[in-house]
């Protein structure tokens, strides 16, 4: 499933003056002592100003439409598990989207209230059906005609709110960035939430003290050894004293309770698919993700240090082409371009490919897709010359044939977070196994540089017990961490928790075979598969870590940790490494 999208932009670059008064340091074009004051200095928001930038322009579309985190896994585990049922190979898809082209300026849509498909500011569309009543329908019509200079309005005032979230400190549209307007610890509590906490610690009754990790322990053996009186009755202790509201250790002994009765009765994988057929849209989703990233500096500071890379690598080059293997929503790159569009010398010319799960339905690469609209949308507006080509299907199908490689150009090959996601050997065993076969693909490549990040876990043993005591101290630290860094009433939390942790869990603890597709590795072995696979590790680079390391402090909570270890940039809670990443190159 393979999409090209071009874009080249011819109107000017417009600067803030006010970047004069920045000093020295690291930029986003790449550099390290950057003179030009037309270079912005910081992109600590970029993320959460493309979430912004995504919601705002979108969020009716994307009420319409399931989470892509959801769809990717769902269906990569049902195919495995219906053909193993059918004893057949893995499926591929025909290619049934042909090429995108965008000759003018007039010919596409940059604004983000109406990005790829125009969305309308009026709410919902009226979905009565045609025997409703005649004159309410009447009335709504003639309201709707009068909304013109409204709509023209709120669109007005949508774009000045995305100008001030958007983007880097130091354009010109955004200079009303605060370095630390993102600290959740450091802005002033509501007293009012103070005083309902207290409130509401006075009258709790006193709670039964049980240690639930023994409760939790005690049941996973009752169901390894399929002991149902037991199961039952741990289980009823284990939800009396549970609650996805509660604290860390209630929430997490919910969550857990959910995947090992799914377990014992055999509909892990229903129970699995069925969240991620839910009424949950991806716009709460999105919305979710966006309160992670404001209380956690994993993917920020990930982002960071790999478009510091990219920037350092592409220095000079008049073309650069980055293929992201598990790019989403492609919340990496708006940073990256805004850095580019003020390089020296002027920006290159930028081709990303976008690789991902295909998505259920009739369009498996939509999203992917979408995503390179949107980022069409910003290298439009900074005047970044732009190529995107969309594949959607299982990574290990890609061919180097599909990724139209050139000599001229840099080339970086970026994969964070996601190889986890791909089976290793101990499912479709060493000849076959897809997690070498796309670090072959990626060697074949030849890659100026490759990014790969992990999640640090060593809860993908084959024996149950093993990986229940592994993945129970695993989510135990996601758990703490949220409890230090979020309000318990946070809607968004409670959604994330369960919609993306919960769902994590539920595939780890009741999914077995092919339908357990969460299969995480320490950073040591990867590191051991990456050198096996021909790369070697390319040196941290100092002045990177320091930054990386001032953000987390200055930003975060006093218990995130961010390190080096033998080249890699290790991030986690209370001494506990939860994210890796690391930089290769061919041996």
């Amino acid at each position: 499933m393979n999409t090209l999208l071009q874009l080249q932009c011819s109107t000017p670059a417009v600067i803030s003056p006010n970047l004069e008064k920045k000093k020295k340091g690291w930029c986003s074009c790449g550099c390290t002592e950057c003179d030009d004051p037309n270079v912005p200095h910081d992109y600590f928001e970029a993320v959460l100003d493309y979430i912004n930038d995504m919601l705002m322009g979108e969020e009716d579309e994307l009420m319409n439409k399931s989470s892509m985190y959801h769809d990717c896994s769902a269906l990569q585990a049902t195919e495995k598990s219906f053909y193993d049922v059918l004893a057949q190979t893995q499926p591929t898809f025909p290619s049934m989207i042909t090429s995108v082209h965008l000759p003018d300026q007039s010919e596409y849509v940059c604004d983000p209230v109406i990005s790829s498909v125009r969305v309308s500011l009026r709410g919902k569309k009226n979905r009565q059906p045609p025997e409703c009543d005649h004159e309410q329908h009447r009335r709504s019509n003639k309201v709707a005609g009068g909304l013109g200079e409204e709509e023209e309005l709120m669109k007005t005032e949508v774009m000045t709110m995305i100008d001030k979230l958007l983007l880097c400190p130091g354009s010109v549209e955004v200079g009303l960035h605060d370095e630390l307007a993102c600290c959740p610890f450091d802005n002033p509590v509501n007293p009012s939430l103070l005083a309902e906490k207290q409130r509401r610690k006075r009258v709790n009754p006193v709670k039964q003290i049980v240690d639930l990790k023994i409760l939790l322990t005690h049941c996973a053996q009752a169901v390894s050894s399929n002991n149902k009186l037991a199961v039952e009755n741990l289980l009823e202790k284990i939800r009396k004293h549970s609650s996805p509201r509660g604290d860390s250790d209630e929430r997490l002994a919910h969550y857990f309770a959910d995947a090992l009765e799914a377990r014992f009765a055999g509909t892990g994988m229903d129970l699995y698919t069925n969240l991620a057929s839910s009424k949950i849209n991806a716009c709460d989703i999105v919305k979710a993700y966006q309160v992670y990233v404001s209380a956690c500096p994993f993917k920020k500071m990930s982002n960071i240090y790999a478009n510091k890379m990219i920037g350092n690598l592409a220095r000079g080059s008049p073309k650069l082409h980055i293929i992201d293997f598990g790019i989403l929503y492609g919340f990496q790159w708006p940073c990256l371009i805004q850095g580019l569009s003020a390089r020296p010398g002027g920006p290159p010319s930028l081709r990303i490919t976008g690789i991902d799960f295909p998505q259920p339905g009739f369009r498996p690469a939509e999203r992917v897709e979408e995503t390179g609209l949107r980022l069409a949308d910003y290298c439009k507006r900074f005047n970044v010359p732009f190529e995107y080509h969309a594949i959607a299907k299982p990574w290990d199908s890609v061919k180097i044939e599909d990724l139209q490689i050139n000599k001229d150009e840099i080339l970086v090959v970026n994969c964070l977070y996601r190889l986890r996601n791909v089976f290793d050997e101990t499912v479709l065993g060493t000849v076959d196994c897809p997690r070498e076969s796309v670090l072959k693909l990626i060697k074949s490549m030849k890659p100026d540089l490759f990014i790969h990040g992990v999640v640090n876990g060593n809860y993908n043993a084959p024996f149950f017990l093993t990986r229940f005591r592994e993945a129970y101290f695993n989510f135990s630290v996601l758990f703490d961490m949220f409890e230090a860094a979020l309000h318990r009433e946070d809607e968004e939390r409670l959604l994330f928790e369960k919609e993306v942790i919960g769902r994590e869990v539920i595939n780890v603890i009741a999914c077995e075979g092919t339908k357990r597709i969460e299969r995480p590795e320490t950073y040591k072995q990867w590191q051991v598969r990456n050198e096996r696979a021909g790369f070697k590790v390319v040196p941290m680079n100092r002045d990177i870590m320091k930054e990386v390391k001032a953000k987390v402090k200055i930003g975060f909570h006093k218990d995130f940790m961010v390190d080096n270890d033998g080249d890699w940039m290790v991030q986690g809670w209370k001494g506990r490494v939860i994210y890796a990443i690391s930089s290769w190159k061919i041996a």
